[in-house]
């Protein structure tokens, strides 16, 4: 008696040469893909280092300017007497002869900061600092301000913008209050 094998279809083994040229190109696309968003941030992203130098330069012109007085007199001349007029006004911008870098006349009030530049970046004694040719600085000192309930002529608005080598800015913003008089 013979027993006759049925015959059952083999089972399948591997993979089939379009399944695997299918896996080649899904695995092409993705892979092109996280490559360009690599090199897309590594080309855009800027250097940190010189993005944290900015912020630092930035906090620390911000901290410069907030420190100066903000009087209604300009602080050389008398102080005006409670209600009267100053014998010199302080006003946007320095007064006459007033620089940053001076020793004789120095800025002395926030307000002589507004329309300020530093395109080579200098310490406040005038020296230029070598390791920061790159960037440039900037102030503005908007008068008016808002600030809760204090009267906006009691109130400046100070922004400082420092600009990296490779263009990022970051700007910084601080309020001042005027000091009685």
């Amino acid at each position: 008696m013979s027993i006759e094998r049925s015959r059952l279809p083999a089972r399948e083994r591997g993979v089939s040469l379009i399944e695997l040229t299918m896996f080649i190109v899904i695995v092409s696309v993705g892979l092109l893909g996280i490559l360009s968003a690599m090199t897309l941030s590594g080309r855009h992203g800027g250097d940190p280092a010189a993005h944290r130098q900015a912020l630092a330069l930035a906090e620390s012109l911000l901290d410069e300017v907030e420190l100066q007085p903000f009087t209604r007199c300009d602080p050389k001349g008398p102080p005006a007497t409670p209600g009267g007029a100053c014998v010199i006004a302080e006003g946007p911008g320095p007064e006459a002869g007033e620089t940053r870098t001076s020793t004789t006349t120095p800025f002395d009030n926030v307000n002589d900061y507004s329309g300020f530049t530093m395109p080579p970046v200098q310490a406040p004694d005038g020296t230029a600092i070598a390791s920061l040719a790159g960037y440039s600085a900037s102030v503005t000192a908007t008068s008016g301000a808002t600030l809760g309930s204090l009267p906006t002529t009691d109130v400046i608005l100070v922004q400082v913008t420092v600009t990296a080598p490779d263009g990022w800015a970051v700007s910084l913003s601080g309020y001042r209050t005027r000091q009685p008089q």
